[in-house]
């Protein structure tokens, strides 16, 4: 009898552990109304393209901070002064990530982009770049007429073609911004931000800007300011909503 038990106990230990090992290696089911999980790698990428050439949820998370300003046409920031936040549609990819880095280190000083920017990590910031310089698809921009005479003056002085392009949207470097079309305001309050020194949260650290932008008055600023935003433009402000 003693041994029968023996016989029968071992069987059951055994059933036991195999009936685990399988349990581990099978897939989990889902519960009832959860979708069922997957390690495909459309569902691990981040940028991974979705129906009609759209990005699947992961960067839309990311770009949903940026979306309640950056996606509403005209919308107006208050700080350090009223004016339209920049269109980034159609930025250089480069321009942007510099930027995002610039507002985290804090070589761009603001405290709502910095704050933004802080948590992004370095495929985060590229993700995010990549889908902004993406998002508006729109001809090049034709040759830039001839300025007027004072404004070629001015121009001319900053030598802003030089690493803006002769048509102010073709930068000789990607990390340089297109800025034929973008808003006069937002021109003359970034070009003013370079002036700016030993201020804690408003101000630009940038030597070349600094360099040029230092050698005019607030007035021809907003002159070469107005003028760039009369261009052609590659930039654009594409509608976004939050709520999807």
């Amino acid at each position: 009898m003693r041994r029968q038990l023996q016989i029968s106990l071992a069987l059951m230990l055994a059933g036991s552990a195999f009936v685990v090992s399988a349990q581990s290696s099978a897939p989990s089911s889902p519960a009832p109304g959860q979708a069922p999980a997957t390690t495909t790698p459309a569902a691990t990428s981040a940028a991974t393209p979705g129906p009609q050439g759209g990005v699947q949820a992961p960067v839309q998370a990311k770009v949903a901070m940026c979306i309640g300003c950056h996606g509403i046409p005209g919308y107006q920031a208050t700080f350090p002064e009223v004016h339209k936040v920049p269109m980034i549609a159609g930025q250089n990819a480069k321009y942007i990530a510099a930027a995002l880095t610039a507002y985290a280190k804090g070589d761009r000083k603001h405290p709502t982009m910095r704050g933004i920017a802080l948590p992004l990590g370095d495929k985060d910031i590229a993700e995010i770049s990549e889908y902004y310089a993406g998002l508006a698809k729109v001809d090049a921009v034709p040759a830039t007429v001839e300025a007027p005479a004072d404004v070629k003056k001015l121009l001319d002085k900053g030598a802003c073609a030089s690493c803006h392009g002769a048509n102010f949207s073709k930068p000789i470097d990607g990390t340089y911004p297109k800025i034929a079309g973008q808003h006069a305001d937002y021109l003359y309050v970034a070009l003013k931000s370079y002036q700016v020194e030993g201020k804690p949260y408003h101000g630009r650290t940038n030597a070349v800007m600094a360099g040029q932008v230092k050698q005019f008055t607030h007035a021809e600023l907003k002159t070469l300011s107005q003028y760039l935003a009369s261009l052609p433009s590659e930039l654009r402000t594409v509608p976004q909503s939050r709520f999807r």
